[in-house]
């Protein structure tokens, strides 16, 4: 599903405009990714929790030119779904 299926999709279910559906889900985006850019969890109850871990830094190899690399140590979004999504995909 892309971004304008999901606004589609939002505005016909909730009874929107799709301008306004568009504004509702730019505002939800915006608003976990600031939060995750202040290193802050966001858990929607019952969908998942949004959270940012931290990766090590490590050795790795190129696979193309079989020589070693340093892979510097970075922050990294994550998602871990939550026991209802789980349980609406396994259906």
């Amino acid at each position: 599903m892309t971004k304008s299926e999901l606004v589609a999709a939002i505005a016909e279910k909730g009874g929107y405009t799709k301008k306004d559906a568009e504004k509702a889900l730019s505002a939800v985006v915006d608003s976990i990714t600031e939060a995750l850019v202040k290193k802050e969890k966001v858990s929607l109850v019952g969908f998942g929790t949004f959270e940012v871990r931290h990766r090590a830094e490590k050795e790795a190899i190129n696979p193309a030119t079989k020589k070693p690399i340093h892979v510097e140590a970075k922050d990294v979004p994550a998602f871990k779904a939550g026991k209802a999504l789980k349980d609406a995909v396994n259906k």
